[in-house]
């Protein structure tokens, strides 16, 4: 798939077109780690493998092997920082989901399809604010592409990364607020997003 290798700002710049209001990227900044997290749940099981090491008991899971595909991705984007604090996050869910995936099948399953499905919910909820379709159901990209979104959108709020910022806001827009009482169609490309040609190589 060709968009895979796009570099990281281009593929931020793409996935902030259809995020722009502010409710939608507050709502992506609990709902997309909730869905990573009960995804890791999910994931934890079969156990692979297991091994002790400094008094604790490691255990490879499919969600291990995921981000361990996952990260190299990220790294090499063309962003290996903002890469390494998406990978980090990713560590993170994925070390605390690990447990829960090895307890019984109640647990698994609450923890597992409890995040999922209330990420979910606030996804859905974050883009009827914005008034466009989710990104996730167009464009399989996207569900690498969102905790790429989410991580650059903290770092933005604390004043770092200003240059990709603004590449970001002059390529996709400004941040704004909807107004819910106008129709949709007084946004220019609402709905689902149309194809955009790619860059050539250089």
């Amino acid at each position: 798939m060709a968009t895979l290798f796009r570099p990281a700002d281009e593929l931020l710049v793409e996935y902030a077109r259809f995020h722009r209001d502010r409710r939608n990227i507050h709502t992506h900044l609990v709902g997309i780690p909730l869905m990573v997290f009960g995804l890791a749940v999910l994931f934890s099981r079969p156990p692979l493998a297991t091994a002790d090491w400094a008094g604790l008991r490691w255990v490879l899971t499919p969600a291990v092997l995921l981000w361990a595909l996952s990260t190299p991705w990220y790294l090499s984007r063309g962003l290996p920082g903002l890469g390494l604090l998406v990978g980090a996050m990713h560590a993170v869910l994925v070390l605390a989901a690990t447990p829960l995936g090895q307890a019984g099948s109640a647990t698994w399953l609450g923890w597992g399809l409890g995040p999922l499905l209330l990420g979910g919910l606030l996804h859905l909820a974050g883009h009827y604010y914005e008034g466009r379709a989710p990104g996730l159901v167009q464009d399989l990209i996207d569900l690498l592409a969102a905790p790429l979104f989410v991580v650059a959108e903290m770092l933005f709020s604390l004043g770092w990364l200003a240059s990709l910022r603004q590449k970001v806001e002059r390529e996709a827009g400004p941040t704004r607020l909807r107004d819910l009482t106008g129709p949709l169609t007084s946004m220019p490309g609402a709905g689902r997003r149309t194809p955009r040609p790619h860059r050539a190589a250089r």
